[in-house]
């Protein structure tokens, strides 16, 4: 590329670097639109547990991005790939925002006397009752599995508790780990590697979430490059345990950042 940064492919997230409670964040639209003039290979990859590939693809449509399912990769596939590997024929309970179950082909879906129990996003349907019969599962010997764990995300409405701080609570209280499927699970982001056939030393990842995006996709070998917007705040660099290889105010500066001037 020629005198910038070596890279081959980009992963994406969506929420808080695309957009902010599904409307285009300013220069969105155009830094996707100059991706594909500059045959920059991308796919998004995305913890968000609300919306299957298909209806992603749709609603990013709608907010003006021109995208397919199949640039889409999302936590929830990660979770469906994990569990018929590794627990082919269990009984799963699921507790999410929105419906995941078209993209969780081939996996039994369970009220009660589950094997492995799958946290996704936080809704309104983390009730004390809920997570209390999530929690005596557990005890009874079910796996938990995250699709994320994410701890909140910021809307239009402002900041909103997410999954990951429930399913922190639950560890905490049986004394057990969760298997997380997405970001910033190693196998995530080889899996999204794979759909864009780069190596990762010669991909980024650019997000607004420093842990799960960057500091994840560091730890996978790739390039991580923060934009400061969405959940971004600064005192996220000051209390992690790394630092992001680029910065950027926004991704509207990718472009100059992978094609300098």
């Amino acid at each position: 590329m020629g005198s910038g940064p070596p890279f081959d492919g980009l992963l994406l997230d969506i929420d808080g670097v695309l957009a902010v409670s599904w409307k285009a964040l300013p220069r969105a639209v155009e830094t996707l639109e100059w991706l594909r003039a500059e045959n920059v290979p991308f796919r998004l990859i995305t913890n968000t547990t609300t919306h299957t590939r298909a209806d992603l693809a749709a609603t990013l449509r709608n907010a003006g991005f021109e995208v397919d399912a199949s640039e889409i990769v999302t936590a929830v596939v990660a979770t469906a790939t994990y569990l018929r590997e590794h627990h082919p024929g269990a009984r799963v309970f699921l507790l999410s925002d929105g419906d995941a179950r078209a993209d969780l082909e081939g996996v039994e879906l369970v009220n009660d006397r589950a094997d492995v129990v799958v946290l996704g996003g936080a809704s309104e349907e983390f009730t004390y009752p809920t997570l209390n019969h999530v929690f005596q599962m557990l005890m009874d010997g079910a796996e938990l599995v995250g699709m994320h764990r994410n701890l909140y995300w910021r809307t239009a409405e402002g900041w909103q508790l997410d999954g990951g701080a429930y399913i922190a609570g639950l560890e905490e209280a049986t004394g057990r780990a969760a298997v997380i499927c997405g970001k910033p699970s190693a196998t995530y982001f080889a899996s999204a590697l794979a759909t864009l056939g780069t190596s990762a030393e010669r991909t980024a990842m650019v997000g607004d979430d420093l842990e799960n995006d960057v500091l994840g996709a560091q730890a996978a070998g790739l390039t991580g490059v923060l934009v400061r917007t969405g959940k971004f705040r600064p005192e996220d660099l000051e209390r992690a345990d790394g630092t992001p290889d680029l910065q950027l105010d926004s991704i509207a500066g990718l472009p100059g950042l992978l094609r300098p001037s």
